[in-house]
């Protein structure tokens, strides 16, 4: 057992091992007057003597015998168990709760929990999707995944990617019919389609290019709440839609939307998972943590 995690039956047991307070004191590593004041605080709150002392040898009495032979099991099951318990972390097992944003799961899935879960198959990961932020402690989640500005203060943030941003984006069908807007200014005159917020309002695409910034005020043509129906509008030809960069890729690649003024993006920061700092973390959550760390310092993510 660690040997922060002495008791005093462990130190009444080591001393009827070895015979001697000195013995115990080495084999625990502790002072001899550790031993000492241990043996006789344990007598004392027993009320017996355990041990007949002499300048020569030190012997345990019947009743010290038959306490030894009670408690002697007990301390082994606790040490067992401590041994058990301080192994979990080189191969933890268990459950892991984490909440996340809706759509937030293409952003770390493949890189992140797929090949962790494959690492430490004896790990139960259970991930619920909430569009609305929680007190994670509260409903008993172990983490949570958000953007790194909407985590309360006293939880201990680990990046999960780089700094994500989005972008407008439009179907070469739509701008051969619609035009394609040069400025900020001018997608008010286009059909866009926009995204509905937990609280029920439509985000207002919040742009910005160096020190610049503008916020696009549409009435919008379409209003969705969720990326799978905004994606597969714009792809349609519906209209234009600022959507997450990374989200939006593959689509932009193959030439099925077209990013319009690049030098204009919405910055969202970094997404994050994170955990309550006050508490000691569970070897399951430690174990991602480590991985995650792992994962960002050596993958360009």
């Amino acid at each position: 057992m660690n040997r922060t995690g002495i008791s005093e039956l462990e130190i009444m047991l080591a001393v009827a091992r070895r015979g001697s307070f000195s013995g115990a004191a080495s084999e625990l590593e502790i002072s001899p007057s550790a031993v000492t004041n241990a043996v006789a605080g344990l007598e004392k709150r027993l009320g017996v003597r355990l041990f007949n002392r002499t300048t020569r040898s030190v012997g345990l009495t019947e009743a010290g015998r038959r306490f030894m032979v009670k408690i002697a099991p007990a301390v082994e099951m606790i040490r067992s168990a401590s041994a058990e318990v301080a192994s979990l972390p080189a191969d933890p097992a268990g459950s892991l709760r984490i909440n996340v944003p809706p759509e937030s799961c293409a952003l770390w899935y493949d890189e992140i929990l797929l090949p962790f879960l494959a690492r430490y198959p004896r790990i139960r990961a259970d991930i619920h999707s909430q569009k609305d932020k929680v007190d994670i402690v509260a409903a008993g989640y172990d983490a949570g995944i958000r953007l790194e500005d909407d985590i309360p203060a006293d939880m201990i943030p680990v990046k999960l990617t780089p700094p994500l941003r989005m972008i407008l984006v439009a179907s070469p069908d739509y701008l051969s019919r619609a035009g394609t807007p040069q400025q900020p200014e001018q997608l008010s005159e286009h059909c866009c389609i926009c995204m509905r917020m937990a609280d029920g309002s439509i985000y207002r695409w919040e742009l910005s290019h160096q020190q610049q910034n503008y916020k696009v005020q549409v009435e919008p043509l379409l209003t969705v709440n969720d990326l799978a129906s905004a994606q597969k509008a714009v792809v349609g030809g519906l209209g234009i839609a600022c959507l997450s960069e990374r989200h939006i890729a593959a689509d932009v690649q193959a030439g099925r939307v077209i990013q319009l003024m690049p030098e204009w993006q919405v910055n969202l920061g970094t997404l994050c998972l994170y955990y309550p700092g006050h508490r000691l973390v569970p070897p399951t959550l430690k174990a991602l943590t480590k991985f995650i760390r792992e994962v960002m310092t050596t993958t360009d993510l």
